[in-house]
């Protein structure tokens, strides 16, 4: 869409008039919506609401990232951290739009046909209800590789005869699959499947992280051979995009409604972890994008060059900004990494260093969430970094509001009028409205309110894109609505409305002005006749 040159031309004398809410009002003619380039006049009123830069979006893929304690205790959710900035506590769950859980294909499918999330006295079942009672979107990554951690594939799909490598005998337990197997692949299909039975729902999922093979389910050092897991030979960039592209096909025949993500990583789905650029990396990533994937790292704040988040992320990032959304982790735990002798010059004990390091990392990459991890990570957001955690809030992921509006403010019945808007997005990521599972569902709407605040009219620009509205550009429309309710006294309304779900208001908007309890932003009063 292009951007608004409107202009105004005619000077009208200015009347008292009621304006909903927090809005600058001043009575216009306005000429040219901007963004269907049509020209013409619209008369009305011009609406400014007031921007909010502080206000807390929880928006479907925007914002922070709590991370699921894996202990399933109740009290996890309360959290809390004293901040010096506000001179008051905080609970952490009130600044987050998802809850992420990594755990083992085994704990969420531990024999075959049991699915723990489906029980809620398990600590994984209960962690996902205490995430989802508390109004917290789950994410999930489900890992199989056995190395680094335990036996992460459940043992009755290894007594079923898929091959698998003991990388060292010293932990038996510790097996890693075959991702091609054939036998791997079959039970690990119908547990797929199993799992978007119950998490194919945006109301309960911000999207799923499905990929999860290699160390940590990152995606790197995958293992190929029973015998020797870094073992690279010249079937390896065969099988490893073969297995790529099974993986991604399969989540995302299954998870039609919800986001799905891969890791962005120089030797994705190759048996090292280190090291330079695989050629064939970028091809793989595409790959995963023309199945329907977007972007997430593990590595932000790392700038090691032989394992941490290199040049070579960064130019992913970058090209493929506002086409597919990134998501952001911290590479460093604080706790427990020797983040002092990164390349960055952090300095040893000051975590607020590796805090700056990944938020200069994310807005580079213009990142949709980042994230608070368990423990230390999110102790140092909150007491010695609290500042990022507003900025992110005001810079990051999408803002989007209505800037202007020109409304009339008297119609008549059965008549169509002309309403003039205009909207930018002043955060740094964007609304991913053209990934494939979301199919451009957001879409702006007027309404006429009731006095009850209730839409008893509402009109669909389908010709508004929400998904091109980018560092903060003005983006301007004309639509011509229709009026079909009875006369009377009403509201002028608007929202970004989810057209799957009977369009019901679905974004929350970066405004200070009332907000009905469906979700509309009250605009103006506007009598039918």
């Amino acid at each position: 869409m292009n951007s608004m040159n409107n202009k105004l031309t005619t000077a009208l004398l200015c009347a008292l008039f009621v304006c909903a809410g927090s809005c600058g009002c001043s009575k216009s003619s306005e000429e040219g919506p901007g963004g269907n380039g049509s020209g013409g006049k619209v008369e009305g009123t011009v609406v400014k609401p007031a921007y909010s830069r502080s206000k807390i979006l929880k928006n479907p893929l925007n914002g922070w990232v709590m991370y699921g304690s894996g202990t399933g205790d109740p009290s996890y959710w309360d959290t809390e951290f004293y901040v010096s900035e506000l001179a008051q506590t905080v609970k952490v769950r009130d600044y987050a739009s998802a809850c992420y859980i990594r755990t083992g294909w085994a704990t969420l499918n531990p024999a075959e046909g049991v699915y723990a999330w489906r029980d809620p006295s398990t600590k994984v079942g209960a962690m996902i209800k205490g995430a989802l009672d508390r109004g917290l979107p789950i994410a999930l990554r489900v890992v199989v590789d056995g190395r680094d951690q335990r036996e992460n594939t459940p043992q009755f799909v290894l007594d079923a005869g898929a091959k698998y490598a003991l990388d060292n005998p010293r932990y038996p337990d510790r097996k890693t699959p075959m991702p091609q197997d054939p036998v791997f692949q079959q039970y690990y299909a119908k547990f797929v499947e199993a799992l978007a039975e119950d998490f194919n729902d945006p109301d309960k999922t911000s999207f799923i992280d499905g990929y999860g093979l290699g160390k940590w389910g990152e995606g790197h050092s995958v293992a190929y051979d029973t015998e020797d897991v870094s073992k690279v030979d010249e079937n390896t960039e065969r099988v490893k995009r073969e297995v790529l592209d099974w993986i991604t096909k399969l989540y995302a025949r299954h998870f039609t409604k919800v986001p799905l993500v891969i890791n962005y990583h120089r030797v994705l789905g190759h048996p090292t972890g280190q090291g330079g650029a695989n050629p064939n990396s970028e091809s793989l990533v595409a790959l995963a994008i023309a199945n329907g994937y977007c972007l997430r790292s593990d590595a932000f704040g790392m700038n090691n060059n032989s394992w941490g988040y290199t040049d070579w992320e960064r130019s992913i990032a970058a090209s493929w900004r506002y086409k597919v959304p990134i998501i952001m982790e911290g590479g460093y735990i604080v706790s427990s990494h020797s983040y002092w002798n990164d390349d960055r010059g952090y300095r040893k004990d000051h975590p607020e260093d590796v805090r700056q390091g990944e938020f200069d990392a994310s807005a580079e990459a213009h990142v949709n969430m980042m994230d608070f991890r368990v423990g230390s990570e999110t102790e140092s957001w909150f007491t010695s970094a609290f500042s990022l955690v507003q900025r992110f809030i005001s810079e990051g992921g999408y803002r989007l509001y209505p800037d202007q509006l020109t409304l009339p403010e008297s119609v008549r019945k059965g008549s169509t009028v002309k309403i003039a808007h205009r909207w930018r997005n002043m955060g740094w990521g964007y609304l991913p409205n053209n990934l494939p599972q979301w199919n451009y569902k957001y879409k702006v709407a007027f309404a006429l309110l009731d006095a009850q605040g209730k839409a008893q009219n509402v009109f669909v620009d389908t010709a508004c894109e929400p998904s091109e509205w980018v560092e903060s550009n003005p983006f301007s429309y004309e639509s011509a609505i229709a009026v079909d309710v009875p006369a009377g006294e009403y509201t002028w309304a608007v929202a970004i409305v989810d057209t799957t779900r009977e369009n019901k208001p679905a974004i929350q908007l970066a405004v200070n002005a009332p907000v009905t309890t469906d979700g509309w932003v009250e605009l103006l009063k506007v009598k039918v006749n």
